[in-house]
């Protein structure tokens, strides 16, 4: 039997209200950058540093913290804080209990950006690590408070974050790289989670479905983004995203470290090497890392294919959102209609649309790519905002029994290797097939 849609969603349901969230910080964002008449860029630390490494505590604090900072980090507050404040009241939440409890998630969220601004920390783990860490760390020993749970709201904060992100996920991207972009980012990533699909559930037998392809979007496309919007398409729940973002986390840090030692050693060229760390390596920040480290043609080449990838995200959760309706969940004697996998599918994922392509086909046309630059400049830290929030949430909320239980005995832990392993193999084929200038001509960055 179809179900009929109630409009009422559009201003009460979380997927909808980060769409509007997201679009609102958009909008002040542009009228900010292309009028000139307010300033809303949001708090970011600069490096500091612990000793003298280039400079000395003291040093590098005083010249952040000024006035000017404290003014951008009371902004940033005020934003999110009216902003989420806002949507937990049109969810029929209570507002009285979210406001402290997300003045207490701030000031956790402040000190992991403080923390990973950090000369060496910053150098080799970015801030989502640190945000896991210090959640996991609060929530495996004192544990959680009870009056700072009503602002852990994980997905909240990581789907409005998703449609300020699909600013940035420019279809100019792929012109830039044409043709070789898409050869490694759009054929290799489908390849990979149809693999680890059969793999976790056929040779694995891994009962829960929704870990699974949550796991293998993790893998092939960009970690902890693709986690979130897979997830929500394949109902997972909070443990399995907590498994996949983890297992994730832990190897994306690997990699960013080791793989480009590798790819050195092996003298494969810069134009190779990075296209290969930014269709394997899962963090859009790591593939920056990895890639800086090979140098700038590598680390143009590691940006230009994950962005392209990005692309995916969206693409990737409807599909899994038809596939789990119609096939995975679909009971053998009801029909499952259009309304069905409307009702399954991430409304957020339209915001990510949306905001892309108003970037693209909208505002890039008609002001041209350094506004866009500038306005994403803006939108960046508001996104890491939000995604820290995130952060943090999964780790207060998750406790290492907790994902423990999730691993099923290891399986897990061994479809992100084997499927990280197939994915590397197959992304080093398509990138020696276009970029190597054995059969193709190698293009220019």
């Amino acid at each position: 039997m179809e179900k009929s849609i109630n409009w009422s969603e559009l201003y009460k349901k979380e997927d909808w209200l980060a769409c509007w969230l997201g679009f609102i910080v958009i909008a002040l964002a542009c009228v900010a950058v292309l009028t000139g008449w307010f300033d809303f860029s949001a708090a970011k630390f600069s490096t500091w540093y612990t000793w003298e490494d280039g400079g000395t505590f003291a040093e590098s604090m005083g010249t952040q913290l000024n006035g000017a900072f404290w003014g951008k980090l009371l902004r940033t507050f005020l934003v999110l804080g009216i902003l989420f404040t806002l949507g937990v009241k049109l969810m029929g939440q209570s507002v009285k209990d979210y406001i402290p409890a997300f003045i207490g998630l701030f000031v956790i969220s402040l000190i992991v950006r403080w923390i990973s601004a950090e000369f060496t920390l910053n150098r080799y783990l970015e801030w989502a690590f640190w945000a896991l860490l210090i959640g996991l760390i609060i929530s495996n020993t004192i544990g959680t408070p009870e009056w700072l749970k009503p602002a852990v709201k994980t997905e909240f904060y990581i789907k409005t974050g998703l449609v300020i992100m699909g600013f940035s996920v420019l279809f100019s991207d792929i012109a830039k790289f044409g043709l070789y972009g898409l050869g490694i980012a759009w054929i290799v990533t489908p390849i990979v989670i149809i693999f680890m699909w059969w793999l976790g559930t056929k040779i694995f037998k891994i009962d829960n479905k929704p870990l699974v392809i949550t796991v293998a979007a993790a893998t092939s496309v960009c970690g902890t983004s693709a986690a979130i919007a897979t997830g929500a398409a394949a109902k997972a729940k909070k443990e399995d995203l907590s498994a996949a973002i983890s297992v994730s986390i832990i190897f994306t840090i690997l990699m960013m470290v080791f793989e480009p030692m590798i790819i050195k050693w092996t003298g494969m060229s810069q134009i190779m090497g990075g296209s290969l760390i930014g269709g394997t390596v899962d963090s859009t920040g790591a593939v920056v890392v990895a890639g800086t480290a090979l140098g700038e043609e590598a680390q143009k080449a590691a940006v230009l294919v994950k962005s392209i990838q990005n692309i995916l995200i969206g693409f990737i959760a409807f599909f899994v959102a038809v596939f789990f309706a119609t096939k995975v969940d679909k009971n053998g004697s009801e029909k499952v209609g259009a309304s069905e996998i409307w009702v399954r599918f991430p409304k957020f994922i339209l915001g990510f649309f949306a905001a892309s392509l108003i970037a693209s086909f909208v505002i890039q046309p008609a002001f041209g790519p350094e506004k866009v630059g500038a306005i994403n400049k803006v939108l960046d830290q508001f996104k890491n905002w939000a995604f820290v929030l995130a952060f943090t949430s999964i780790g207060l909320d998750t406790n290492f029994k907790a994902i423990a239980k999730q691993m099923q005995g290891g399986k897990v832990l061994w479809l992100y290797i084997v499927g990280q392993l197939f994915n590397i193999a197959l992304t080093f084929f398509a990138v020696w097939l276009l970029l190597s200038g054995v059969v193709f001509p190698i293009p220019e960055l």
